[in-house]
């Protein structure tokens, strides 16, 4: 089971299109009502295994604060106003998925950051402390950007986001945080990190998958009825990867060595959309659907960005030369 779930999280490109044909099928054929009840459950999944595998202790290393500060500021004061702004050119008019462009800029870095960051051969370390501050500062964010960005258009109760994220995010924090003290005491250290901690990211990927089937079965009959719905959705999202690699790219080459410079374009590029599509399916309801669909899209161009770009970083970022010891 391990093996499989392993096997699909390394192919999410084609998991998650596969699993959109099967909601979308099912939900055109079959009484979906009773899909909802299933939300709960497969967020906390989806959420609580990529918790047990944060190392909270990073956080009490500060010399890497440029690269850190530098991260924050493009994550939080430019990705989500190009976010709104991108939604707003291609959905004027279209809250809900203005919404969708928006949440899918809004909450920065995930576990994926600090993979492709060791795949590309980027400082690790910082991508480590990248994740677990974005996720915190994120998801604080999140609902004030919502009231300030898309307020005025449609109804955002900060308390009600506030509690969501509570129940989404800092439970399973603190549950996965709990779980990896007991399991690093109970084991040790090392055989945690080694054997037991990989077992955690894929069980994940059930609540991802989850969740995407919940949210296009619940539009399947709109989504069939209108074909070129997905293509209408698509091309803002890849409009919104384009530049914000832009960005992050031409920022870390202009003040970072190469190490530092891909931590900075992952911790920077890769969205936490596990707990976006949360968010989405949590606090908005019904609707929340078809932001879903946005942010499900997401999650296939950023997994398809982001191994582009490993392949291409030694192009981009020049190899720096290793010194021979004497």
């Amino acid at each position: 089971m391990f093996k499989f779930l392993k096997l699909v999280q390394e192919n999410l490109i084609i998991a998650i299109p596969a699993v959109m044909v099967i909601g979308l099928f099912y939900g055109y054929f079959f009484d979906v009502s009773n899909l909802t009840s299933f939300i709960v459950p497969l967020t906390f999944i989806m959420v609580y295994p990529m918790m047990v595998t944060l190392q909270m202790n990073s956080l009490l290393h500060f010399e890497d604060y440029k690269l850190q500060i530098t991260t924050q500021i493009i994550n939080f004061m430019v990705i989500p106003f190009i976010g709104f702004g991108v939604g707003y050119i291609f959905f004027p008019g279209n809250i809900l998925m203005i919404t969708g462009i928006v949440l899918t800029s809004l909450l920065p870095t995930s576990g994926m950051t600090i993979s492709w960051t060791g795949f590309a051969k980027g400082n690790v370390s910082s991508a480590i402390k990248m994740t677990i501050i974005g996720l915190i500062s994120g998801s604080l964010a999140v609902p004030l950007y919502l009231k300030f960005l898309i307020g005025k258009s449609v109804t955002i109760d900060p308390i009600k986001t506030f509690i969501q994220i509570g129940v989404i995010v800092f439970i399973p924090l603190i549950a996965g945080w709990i779980t990896h003290i007991t399991l690093s005491h109970i084991f040790g250290k090392e055989k945690f990190h080694k054997q037991i901690k990989p077992f955690f990211p894929p069980l994940s990927t059930i609540g991802v998958l989850g969740v995407v089937f919940v949210a296009i079965a619940l539009k399947s009959k709109s989504l069939i009825e209108h074909p070129f719905t997905i293509a209408y959705m698509i091309l803002p999202v890849i409009t919104l990867y384009i530049l914000n690699f832009i960005i992050s790219t031409v920022v870390a080459k202009l003040f970072f060595k190469r190490a530092d410079a891909l931590a900075l374009v992952f911790g920077t590029v890769l969205r936490n959309l596990s707990i976006a599509l949360a968010l989405a399916i949590n606090v908005f309801g019904k609707e929340g659907a078809d932001i879903a669909i946005i942010i499900a899209l997401a999650y296939i161009i950023q997994v398809q960005a982001a191994s582009y770009y490993v392949r291409f970083a030694d192009i981009i970022f020049k190899k720096e030369p290793i010194q021979e010891v004497c």
